[in-house]
C-alpha cells in the first residue's frame, strides 16, 4: 500500500521540480501589454484607473464597464519607431441587465517583414565552409517572418450600487516569433472604482494578480508578476465645460530599480499624471505625462454616437531623433439608441 502511495507521489515531485527549474521570472515579460489603448486615456498619460468609463476600460480598469448605458465599439492603430512597430487593438462592450457589463478586447503588437538570413548564405569562395565575413548571400533565398504578440482580454463588471463598480478579466496571451518559437500564456485582472461623493473617483487595479505563466514550446516558462495600480481623480466645473485632473500610480514587483521613478527594493513606482478638459461633450483637449516619462498631449471630438480621438507621444528618453513620435487615432461607436439601453429593471 505504501509504495502504490509513495510512486505517484515520486512521479508529480519530479514533474514539479522539473517544470519550476524552466521557470523563471519574466522581467518585463509583459511589457507589450503596457502600452496602453484608446486615444482619450493615452492622451492623459494612460492615468485612467479611476475614471475608466467606456469601452476601454476592459483594458485599464474592467469595473469602470459598468458605466456603460449602450453597446460600445471600439478601434485604434499605433504606429512607433519610424513605423517599425504596428499595433492594433480592438474592442466590443455589451450592458447586461441592470448591473452586468461584458466586453472583449484584442490586442496585436508586430514587427513584420523581418529577414531571415540563416539558409541564404552560400559558399562564394568554394573552401567548403561557411563563412560570414568571406562569402555571399543568396538573395533568393532571404525569406520574411514576422513577431507577433497577441492579447485577449475576456471582462465582466458589476455594479455593486450607486457608488461601487467592481470587475475582473480573463487574458489569453499568445507570443510568436516566425515558425520557430511561440508561447501561450493565461492571466487574472481585478479592478475596483469607487466614488464616495460626487466628481470624486478612486480606482484600483491589479493585473496578472494570480501570476501570468507564458510557457514557450522550448521548454522555458515565464512569470509575469502582478502589477498594481492606484488611481484618483477629481471632476471640476469650469468655463462651460469639466476639468478632470487624474493621477495614478502603477506599483510593480520586478525589481526595476534604477528604471523607475522610485523604488523600495524590489518593488517600484511609476506616476502617470493626467488632465482633460471637456467642452459640453461636443470636444475635448488633453495632456500627460506617463511612467516611462513621456509627456503626451490630445484632443477628442464628440460626433452623433462617434468619438474620434488622437493622442501624440514623443520619445524624449533618447537623443536618437530616429526613434520617430507616436501617433495615436482611435474610435469609439456608441449605439445609441433605445432599444440598446440597458435594462433598469
Amino acid at each position: 500500500m505504501l509504495k502504490k502511495t509513495l510512486f505517484p507521489l515520486t512521479i508529480f515531485i519530479l514533474l514539479s521540480v522539473n517544470i519550476f527549474s524552466q521557470t523563471v521570472i519574466g522581467k518585463y515579460g509583459g511589457e507589450f501589454m503596457a502600452i496602453g489603448v484608446g486615444g482619450r486615456p493615452l492622451g492623459m498619460g494612460g492615468a485612467f484607473t479611476a475614471i475608466a468609463n467606456d469601452v476601454t476600460a476592459g483594458y485599464y480598469n474592467p469595473a469602470g464597464l459598468g458605466f456603460l448605458q449602450y453597446p460600445q465599439i471600439s478601434l485604434m492603430h499605433d504606429e512607433r519607431f519610424g513605423n517599425l512597430i504596428n499595433y492594433n487593438y480592438g474592442a466590443v462592450a455589451v450592458p447586461y441587465g441592470k448591473d452586468l457589463t461584458f466586453a472583449l478586447s484584442i490586442m496585436r503588437l508586430g514587427i513584420d517583414g523581418i529577414y531571415d538570413t540563416r539558409s541564404a548564405l552560400y559558399d562564394a569562395n568554394g573552401d567548403g565552409i561557411l563563412d560570414i565575413n568571406t562569402d555571399r548571400l543568396d538573395y533568393d533565398k532571404i525569406k520574411e517572418f514576422s513577431n507577433q504578440d497577441w492579447a485577449i482580454y475576456l471582462s465582466g463588471a458589476k455594479r455593486i450600487n450607486e457608488k461601487l463598480l467592481v470587475g475582473a478579466n480573463i487574458k489569453i496571451l499568445r507570443r510568436v516569433i516566425g515558425s520557430d518559437f511561440s508561447a501561450t500564456g493565461f492571466g487574472f485582472d481585478v479592478g475596483a472604482i469607487y466614488s464616495p461623493f460626487e466628481n470624486l473617483f478612486l480606482g484600483a487595479t491589479v493585473q496578472d494578480v494570480t501570476t501570468t505563466l507564458v510557457a514557450w514550446n522550448t521548454g522555458r516558462n515565464e512569470l509575469i508578476t502582478p502589477t498594481a495600480k492606484l488611481g484618483t481623480a477629481y471632476a471640476l466645473d469650469l468655463f462651460g465645460g469639466r476639468l478632470t485632473p487624474a493621477v495614478d500610480v502603477d506599483i510593480r514587483f520586478e525589481n526595476r530599480k534604477f528604471a523607475s521613478v522610485a523604488n523600495l527594493g524590489p518593488v517600484s513606482f511609476d506616476p502617470r499624471l493626467g488632465v482633460e478638459y471637456n467642452y459640453k461633450e461636443i470636444f475635448a483637449i488633453r495632456a500627460g505625462y506617463t511612467d516611462v516619462k513621456q509627456i503626451t498631449i490630445g484632443a477628442g471630438v464628440k460626433l452623433p454616437k462617434l468619438n474620434i480621438d488622437y493622442s501624440f507621444a514623443k520619445f524624449n528618453m533618447s537623443k536618437d531623433e530616429s526613434l520617430g513620435d507616436t501617433h495615436r487615432i482611435s474610435l469609439i461607436l456608441t449605439l445609441e439608441e433605445p432599444k440598446f439601453l440597458r435594462a433598469n429593471e
